[in-house]
């Protein structure tokens, strides 16, 4: 898994620059990061409506695939976000790494609020 997000952040990387009209990633980066956010925002609002339909459907496995879908769809805005603002994936990965012997609780007790 950790192999496709960097590889995909690496072409994210590439397509920043390219032209806005051959690229959707680089249509993204000239609108600007509002409009990033709008489609990482979006996109939640998707993952969250087909998450909660899965156990009223009819057809458990469609609606499975359907969070997979916009779940895929959630993640690929969320690296654009991360590359408009200089970061990559393997930052978020290096941060899951340092939570993987420490309690949920105890995770979420440390952080601080501002």
């Amino acid at each position: 898994m950790n192999d496709t997000l960097t590889q995909l952040g690496e072409i994210l990387e590439q397509r920043k620059s390219a032209d806005a009209g051959e690229s959707y990633v680089a249509s993204l980066h000239a609108k600007g990061l509002n409009k990033i956010l709008e489609k990482v925002g979006e996109e939640a609002t998707e993952t969250i409506i087909a998450a909660k339909d899965v156990d009223n459907a009819v057809q458990r496995e469609t609606a499975l695939h359907e969070v997979v879908k916009e779940t895929a769809d959630l993640w690929f805005h969320t690296l654009v976000m991360l590359s408009h603002l200089g970061l990559g994936p393997e930052q978020v990965l290096e941060e899951l790494r340092k939570r993987f012997n420490i309690s949920g609780l105890t995770e979420k007790a440390s952080r601080t609020r501002d």
